[in-house]
Parts: structure tokens; sequence; C-alpha cells
């Protein structure tokens, strides 16, 4: 069993410079659970503590991992070292992280999907029609979408960059409880790929 006094915290800054992930060497929930506000966090333990930091406005926990963003008055030099202890000090207080009635299960996936799939329709396909392509929800699990690309989009060498970049980047703008976009397509197979493997 692992001790409380060496928990491991690692910070990743993500390419979004408001945005940092800490990956904790334990759960520190099951499930993924999201708080838009220091209002949504009453009564959660482990938010509470981050909402008190000086320019913390939302957070996403989702397992082992906090993802933090901050406002543009603070920096992360000194804002994660205290991000770090919050959460070092509720894991050692042996307490609940998050209250139970805080945690949205399937449905925060629900209204992740729908959320995401409006914004498919309305933006991202007509954009991506314009090259023969669609991209598809197949399903949203703990926070994570998982999409299929379709016509155009199928074996496309520019699939990547537009998940990553176009897809990935409007998604998150509006639905930041997005934890990941995974693209299910098989490039390589279909009647004709843009892609052929060598």
């Amino acid at each position: 069993m692992q001790g409380t006094n060496d928990i491991r915290i690692i910070a990743r800054p993500q390419p979004n410079p408001l945005k940092c992930d800490f990956e904790v060497d334990r759960p520190v929930v099951e499930g993924t659970v999201f708080f838009g506000d220091q209002s949504a966090a009453t009564g959660s333990p482990l938010a509470e503590k981050l909402f008190a930091l000086q320019g913390v406005q939302s957070l996403l926990i989702r397992g082992t991992q906090v993802t933090v963003t901050r406002t543009g008055e603070v920096e992360w030099i000194t804002l994660a070292k205290a991000v770090g202890a919050a959460i070092r000090a509720q894991i050692q207080s042996g307490d609940i992280a998050v209250a139970a009635a805080a945690m949205g299960g399937g449905q925060l996936d629900q209204s992740i999907r729908e959320r995401v799939q409006r914004i498919l329709e309305e933006e991202i396909n007509p954009a991506v029609a314009m090259h023969g392509g669609t991209i598809t929800i197949l399903d949203v699990q703990n926070g994570i979408v998982y999409v299929r690309m379709g016509g155009g989009c199928h074996g496309c060498a520019s699939s990547t960059a537009t998940l990553k970049h176009g897809v990935e980047q409007a998604v998150r703008a509006k639905v930041p409880e997005v934890v990941d976009i995974l693209d299910t397509t098989d490039h390589a197979a279909g009647t004709n790929p843009y892609y052929a493997p060598f």
C-alpha cells in the first residue's frame, strides 16, 4: 500500500497556456467530474481547496488526473506549487476528494455528447464537408469523446492535424469538460483511403 507521505504529482502543461494537467500517482476520484466555477465546488473538499487558490477558474478531475484552468491573473510558476500542495493535503487527510452528488457519471457524458454533437453539426462538419469529409461521434465515456472520420477525412494525411488543431480546439473552447478526443478510424482501410501503409 502506498503511503501518504510519498505522494508524487507531476505537472504537465497543455498546449493551451491556461490549462495544466496534474498527474497523481494514485486515484483521486473514481470517474470524471467537472467544476465550472467555485459555487459548484461546495461540499467537495478537494475542489473547495483548489478554488480557494487565487487564479483557479475551473477544474476537471478524472481518475488520477486533475486538470486546472487558470485565469490570466496568475502564472503557473506560483500556482502549480499551490495546486500540488492542495492535492497532496487532501489525499493525506484520508477524506473523500469529491462529494458523491457532484459525480456526473453518465449524465455528464450525455451532456458532453449532446454539446459536441451540436458543434460538429453547426461548425465542424460544414467545414470538413468542403473537402468531402465528415466526423461522427461514436461514444463518450468518462469525458473521452470517440469519433470516426469518414469521406474525404478517411485516410487523409491531414486528418490528425484536423482533429488536434481544428476539432479539438473548437470543442474544448465550448465544452471544457472534454478529457480527450480520440479518432477510432482505421485510416489505412477502406476502398480508397488517401493514406496507404508502406
